[in-house]
């Protein structure tokens, strides 16, 4: 089974949507709001590891 297989349905659909039919400045909204959660998810584990 691919690693992409095992990703939620959501993030497939995402991933799909951005490889297919995201424009330019979708992309770049897109991006952004990804970097900020995934920062915000990866400081909230480090915080919990202390």
């Amino acid at each position: 089974m691919k690693e992409f297989d095992k990703l939620p349905k959501s993030v497939k659909q995402t991933i799909r949507y951005v490889k297919q039919d995201a424009s330019y400045e979708q992309l770049l909204r897109i991006q952004k709001m990804v970097n900020a959660t995934i920062y915000h998810r990866l400081k909230q584990i480090h915080e919990k590891e202390r």
